[in-house]
């Protein structure tokens, strides 16, 4: 079967919109997603209405953690401004929906999980052959870094999709994997930015909290730097 994964979309509709259509264009009907639907970006609604439309299976990432448990993050400032605005604009229904997330997922030989097979949920995964040495099964894919890659461990086979909406590997382009007859393929396609820019302005916040996506930059980061 060939299964398509995305990751870390982020409330980032325009660049889910256009991995979905290169997705539908491949022909590839499968489709899950390790986790993050939501947080920094505007568009919650929309990425929430569009996955359940598409009976798109999720696993639970930290920031749907955060959304459905009415945390914060201990580590960032930012991450929590764009929550105390998200909670004011999210549907109850999508609300309920990410309560219904596991924290893991086992599609046929595939092991799916948000962060790593240590913490699912926010671990910030460094693969390795050892790593894999320790945790049960063959193939392996995680979201969380934002970094797309495939790695081979053996007769191990990991992938991290990367970022739908927010790249952090130099690569602005959304990001998404292809898994086939045992093997992965990278993908990456353009979206219009502007749209995700003019509505964070418009909800309040300054080009800090958007202007990374313009280079893929690991960090968050003003148009300007």
């Amino acid at each position: 079967m060939t299964m398509a994964f995305i990751s870390d979309i982020h409330g980032n509709y325009e660049a889910l919109k256009a991995v979905l259509a290169e997705i539908d264009r491949r022909g590839v009907t499968s489709i899950y997603c390790a986790g993050d639907v939501v947080g920094y970006y505007a568009q919650i609604n929309e990425c929430c209405r569009e996955l359940r439309k598409r009976e798109i299976p999720c696993v639970m990432g930290n920031h749907d953690w955060y959304m459905a448990g009415g945390g914060f993050c201990s580590r960032s400032r930012s991450v929590n401004d764009c929550l105390v605005y998200l909670r004011t604009i999210i549907e109850p229904e999508h609300l309920d929906w990410l309560k219904t997330f596991p924290v893991q997922r086992e599609i046929g030989d595939v092991r799916l999980v948000h962060g790593g097979w240590t913490d699912p949920i926010d671990e910030y995964l460094k693969p390795s052959a050892e790593y894999f040495e320790q945790v049960q099964g063959r193939v392996f894919v995680s979201g969380h870094t934002h970094v797309q890659t495939v790695q081979r461990f053996g007769d191990k086979i990991y992938c991290n999709p990367g970022s739908v909406g927010q790249p952090r590997d130099g690569d602005p382009r959304a990001a998404f994997a292809i898994y086939e007859a045992g093997e992965f393929t990278l993908h990456r396609v353009e979206y219009d930015m502007q749209k995700v820019f003019d509505l964070m302005e418009a909800a309040g916040f300054n080009d800090y909290y958007y202007g990374g996506l313009k280079t893929g930059a690991r960090n968050l980061r003003r148009l300007a730097d």
